[in-house]
C-alpha cells in the first residue's frame, strides 16, 4: 500500500526502514508529501515545508 512512486527502491513498502533511511539523510519520506510533492522526488525538509503550504 506504499504510495511512493519510486518503485525501484528496495525500502519501498518497508516503512520503518524507509523512514529511518530518510531521517538519517536529513530527508522526509515521500509518503508524507502531497501527491504532487511526492512526484518531485525532492525529499528535502525545505521542499516538504513548501509542499504543505
Amino acid at each position: 500500500m506504499c504510495n511512493c512512486t519510486y518503485t525501484s527502491c528496495g525500502r519501498r513498502g518497508v516503512c520503518c526502514e524507509c523512514v529511518a533511511s530518510h531521517i538519517k539523510n536529513g530527508e522526509i519520506p515521500g509518503c508524507f508529501f502531497t501527491k504532487a510533492g511526492e512526484r518531485s522526488y525532492d525529499r528535502s525538509i525545505k521542499n516538504f515545508i513548501s509542499d504543505q503550504s
